[in-house]
């Protein structure tokens, strides 16, 4: 029998090397030579980071064995295959939590109910268990809730009814193992949201304003339930007082438990990030600090724009009483805020330091919008509303609490997110203008339409790198609202008001899927158990559930991988 000439492997790979990756595997399947060609890690090397368009001066991710493998986790792993839509909600979908175990989650809504869902029916559908309205209490709508450590009690945030300028809030504790209501606790501004400290005790605000600039924001640590030992000890117990100027405030806390020991779930300096920290570097030499400038509020360029000159005198006047106000407030901070502990917020190595637990919140000091990422380290002896009560612990003249730290984005944040091992903080922003002057708190600068996605390393307390922009907004600043983005081992995911979700790949920095939805996207949530589950919520009123390639195929749903090849929910 005449043999059949063999091409040589190295003609082959070069062949290979100019197909797609769909026709390298296809190609695969004709003989055992190019079978084993098709798997040749050079080969998958290159087409990896020619399909994803990844610079190659960022390695692959340190827990992946192949670049075969890890181009497979990248195209199938992706919740990107909508499986299942839940329509139960009479209005907006605003927020999506898991629990811990990622057994049930909960969803909050315009329509004033929160609602519990079951994700381990043997049938692989997400069915309703539970559903409680707060009309009773006098809520407008529920917008915020969180499981506690060991998912016995879940805490929902709601904003009251009242005026339109209303900020007035509550968060409700509801037990788990009944659906009762537990406890009941005023929350202003409406947007602190509120979260767990730990099984039993969660944050709370009050705001108290000092002037039409000033104010101080009074964070609260309040015990879940009463019990029959409430009588003789604390439920409630000041945690935190913090001066606000320019009429900025505390909104957004929650709570961080940074870890000593911990193996990083994300690979931040690699090559391409040192560099691009060496161009921010020698951009900032050359780059004009914002700059919150009073003083010229009454010059004669901006006077021409004012119809008359009563008006110029009352523009003045209002102004120059505005910054005033500033002045003292802050003149009264610097006299009566409690000196930082120097010992209480160091930044350290991954071998270094102690157990951390952060509180973080956003905040402001040049204008009303958000702007700011503060940070407050909770001591071990403030974590039980046990012991001293209002602050007992400082002098008389101690008034108010230092932040330990402030990261400040340059922009309106409208979104955090905790990797699951809290060692980053994920920020979306709308940028400020670069170079932008703010000479009235209460006029911030114009924002940009795209969302800027920040990551802050909670460990050296610095920012270290920016995502590409894939997702939009189009709100102005004055009507720009939250929108709740999350975090699992590999991925990170955020709605948008394009009417889509956006998942990005943490390691490689890049956009994987968009999500689609008929109107805004406010709020996805990974299932910890999973992260190839995905759920995301939407002002059309409804939660979409999304599942990966690989999770369809394992689970013999040929019908939906087709109609998602056919739909295109997956783009690059």
């Amino acid at each position: 029998m005449e043999c059949v000439p063999v091409l040589p492997d190295s003609l082959v790979l070069e062949i290979f090397l100019r197909l797609s990756h769909d026709a390298v595997l296809s190609a695969g399947l004709t003989c055992r030579q190019w079978l084993a060609v098709s798997r040749d890690e050079f080969l998958w090397r290159e087409l990896f980071y020619r399909y994803y368009r990844i610079p190659r001066s960022v390695p692959r991710h340190p827990a992946a064995v192949s670049w075969y493998r890890e181009f497979r986790r990248l195209f199938d792993c992706i919740p990107c295959v909508e499986v299942q839509t839940l329509k139960e909600h009479s209005d907006q979908v605003l927020h999506l939590a898991f629990s811990h175990r990622g057994h049930r989650f909960s969803s909050c809504s315009k329509d004033c109910t929160v609602k519990l869902w079951d994700t381990e029916r043997t049938d692989g559908n997400i069915s309703l268990v539970h559903s409680s309205s707060m009309r009773q209490f006098n809520w407008g709508y529920t917008q915020f809730s969180q499981f506690n450590a060991d998912d016995t009690l879940l805490l929902v945030s709601g904003v009251y009814l009242g005026p339109h300028h209303s900020s007035s809030g509550e968060i409700a504790v509801i037990s788990l193992e009944n659906y009762t209501l537990l406890s009941r606790v005023r929350n202003k501004p409406y947007d602190v949201f509120g979260c767990w400290l730990n099984e039993n005790h969660l944050i709370s605000g009050n705001l108290h304003w000092i002037g039409n600039m000033t104010s101080c924001s009074v964070l609260w640590l309040n015990k879940a339930f009463q019990d029959v030992e409430s009588e003789n000890v604390n439920v409630v117990k000041r945690l935190f007082k913090i001066q606000n100027v320019n009429a900025s405030t505390i909104r957004t806390v929650m709570v961080a438990h940074c870890r000593r020991h911990d193996n990083p779930d994300l690979l931040l300096d690699y090559e391409a990030q040192s560099q691009a920290r060496r161009q921010k570097g020698q951009q900032q030499q050359h780059h004009q600090p914002l700059l919150f400038d009073l003083g010229t509020s009454g010059s004669e360029d901006e006077d021409e724009g004012l119809e008359d000159e009563e008006h110029q005198r009352e523009a003045r006047f209002g102004l120059r009483e505005l910054e005033i106000e500033t002045q003292v407030a802050q003149m009264m901070g610097r006299a009566h805020t409690k000196a930082p502990d120097s010992n209480l917020l160091e930044p350290s190595g991954p071998s270094e330091g102690e157990d951390k637990t952060y509180l973080l919140f956003t905040t402001g000091s040049l204008t009303y919008s958000p702007h700011q990422i503060g940070i407050k380290r909770i001591k071990p002896d403030q974590m039980t509303t046990c012991g001293p009560v209002l602050g007992e612990e400082r002098t008389s003249d101690e008034f108010f609490d230092s932040l330990d730290h402030v990261i400040d984005i340059h922009g309106h944040i409208i979104g955090m997110g905790l990797s699951p091992d809290h060692r980053y903080l994920y920020v979306n922003s709308r940028a400020w203008p670069a170079g932008c002057v703010i000479s009235d708190p209460m006029c911030p600068p114009p924002i940009a339409e795209e969302i800027d996605l920040h990551v802050i390393d909670l460990k050296s307390l610095r920012e270290e790198r920016r995502s590409l922009r894939a997702h939009r907004a189009f709100t102005p600043n004055d009507e720009c609202f939250f929108i709740f983005l999350d975090v699992s081992r590999d991925f990170v995911a955020s709605g948008a008001e394009d009417k889509h979700g956006y998942i990005w790949d943490r390691h490689y920095n890049i956009c994987l899927a968009r999500l689609a939805h008929n109107d805004v996207v406010n709020s996805v949530a990974f299932s910890p158990a999973d992260q190839e589950l995905l759920l995301s919520a939407s002002d059309d009123s409804t939660i979409k559930v999304w599942r990966s390639p690989r999770m369809i195929v394992e689970g013999n749903q040929p019908f939906l991988l087709l109609n998602w090849l056919i739909g295109q929910h997956y783009t690059l």
